[in-house]
């Protein structure tokens, strides 16, 4: 029989508010700038195709498997994780796989929330027209100015934070449900009038050519494990926001009759589409006017503002899609300070206005770190083979990333699928015992572990001491 329990926080109203605040945690600036620039940079269509394998194939059911715990469990990541393992007379210890998964996205939130800001910060540049005719030169400066302004990255911290926290701090229904129901359908429709305009541009067969054909002469020139295989599974893991307590929590607001298998296929297909209608946007635009795209900070914040500059109507397509990226990281943060906000509401007998309040006051003090990181307190270090030179910033980055992250997807998917009762994994999915649980059942055992698994090796640079990342 069914372990029938409730959430003390609330219930999402229907499965489509679910869906939408999944997906909008999963959407993040990492499927805007870091997708594009992978498939880009690593044999194209070949590239997207390996992706949509391993989110089926890895993603997914770890997805399922995480979202499963939080509806059986009802509560906090911590709680949900002791509770269960009671039922299944395993370790209370198992409580540590969700202080792990709390803990690790708290640190990201104290990051992300300062790199949130420079799209705040880029929305105002933009629109009082600093990029119009910049030369690389002047984008480069005006970045640089940024980032080694820790008075302007804190004040944009403190607002986004401040954003997120007000969000979180209405509850389930009046503050997640009716955000997501507003940014979602938001975001997408600034993407689409985006590749509208992509559309429109010289250089549109161009763009899609780098970003969905294969380039067999780049392919032959990569290792196909550590240039494509890797790549592909490392953002198919983290693209879903898996690991973090984030989707946990919001599977625990989940109706019961709501299906998890829909559910989870749902919110891949949106978060992929996210990602590749971002690049479908992007390249044209970057081709079109002869710049070379580059990743991560560099391709957001300094070579896209100068095509801004100099396209018509430049200073309104620069500022919708900087609102895009802030739409984006506001979805991801509010579920990132979710599971902190339910734990202290659990335990410490707090309103949900004072939880959000005072984890959002935490938070920000992290985030003082971070701030400092890109200006008094840098400094370089060697991870891994490549040179980090960000200071605390790329440690926060690393542990969580590339450590904890993948440690908690692992556990999720052990406990899940080596010991949770099949019973109790039956009941939960709806799916029945036949070859639809069959195929779940085998995905998360034995599949899914194996890719987390390659990911952390990656991650800490084994491979690349082994030579098999060369």
């Amino acid at each position: 029989m069914s372990v029938k329990r409730s959430s003390i926080h609330g219930q999402w109203s229907s499965r489509w508010a679910f869906i939408l605040a999944a997906t909008g945690s999963a959407v993040g600036l990492g499927n805007i700038w870091r997708f594009p620039y992978l498939t880009g940079e690593n044999g194209g269509g070949a590239f997207v195709l390996v992706y949509l394998v391993c989110v089926v194939m890895v993603g997914i059911p770890i997805m399922m498997a995480e979202i499963l715990l939080g509806r059986r469990g009802r509560q906090s990541p911590i709680h949900t994780m002791e509770t269960l393992a009671a039922e299944e007379g395993l370790s209370p210890h198992w409580k540590l796989l969700g202080w792990m998964g709390v803990v690790a996205g708290f640190i990201i939130l104290s990051y992300y929330s300062v790199i949130a800001g420079w799209t705040l910060a880029y929305i105002f540049r933009i629109g009082a027209g600093v990029f119009v005719d910049a030369d690389a030169g002047l984008s480069k400066k005006i970045f640089t100015d940024l980032i080694s302004d820790p008075e302007k990255l804190l004040a944009w911290h403190t607002t986004f934070l401040i954003m997120s926290v007000i969000v979180v701090s209405r509850g389930v229904k009046n503050g997640l449900e009716q955000a997501v129901k507003f940014l979602m359908p938001t975001l997408f429709i600034l993407l689409l009038i985006m590749v509208g305009y992509a559309m429109s541009t010289d250089k549109f067969v161009e763009g899609m050519s780098y970003l969905f054909v294969p380039n067999f002469e780049l392919l032959a020139e990569k290792n196909f494990f550590s240039d494509i295989f890797l790549p592909a599974l490392g953002q198919a893991f983290f693209s879903l926001s898996i690991g973090m307590g984030a989707i946990m929590i919001y599977g625990s607001y989940l109706s019961q009759k709501s299906s998890i298998t829909f559910n989870c296929f749902t919110i891949a297909i949106a978060d992929t589409s996210v990602a590749i209608l971002a690049g479908i946007a992007i390249f044209p635009i970057v081709f079109t006017y002869g710049l070379e795209p580059a990743g991560g900070p560099g391709l957001i914040f300094i070579t896209l503002p100068i095509a801004f500059g100099q396209m018509p109507f430049g200073t309104f397509f620069g500022c919708l899609f900087f609102i895009l990226l802030l739409f984006a990281a506001w979805t991801s943060a509010i579920s990132l300070l979710e599971p902190a906000v339910t734990w202290l509401v659990e335990n410490r007998n707090m309103t949900r206005v004072k939880a959000a309040a005072l984890a959002g006051a935490i938070a920000w003090l992290l985030g003082l770190v971070t701030v400092l990181s890109f200006n008094h307190w840098a400094f370089s270090f060697n991870f891994a083979g490549s040179v980090k030179e960000n200071g605390f910033f790329d440690i926060f980055d690393i542990l969580t990333s590339n450590i904890m992250l993948p440690i908690g997807g692992l556990l999720v998917a052990i406990f899940a699928a080596w010991l949770m009762s099949r019973k109790s994994t039956v009941e939960e999915l709806g799916l029945g015992d036949g070859a639809a649980y069959q195929a779940w059942h085998f995905a998360v055992k034995y599949i899914a572990p194996f890719g987390v698994i390659i990911i952390f090796l990656n991650a800490i640079g084994l491979f690349r001491l082994l030579g098999l990342g060369e």
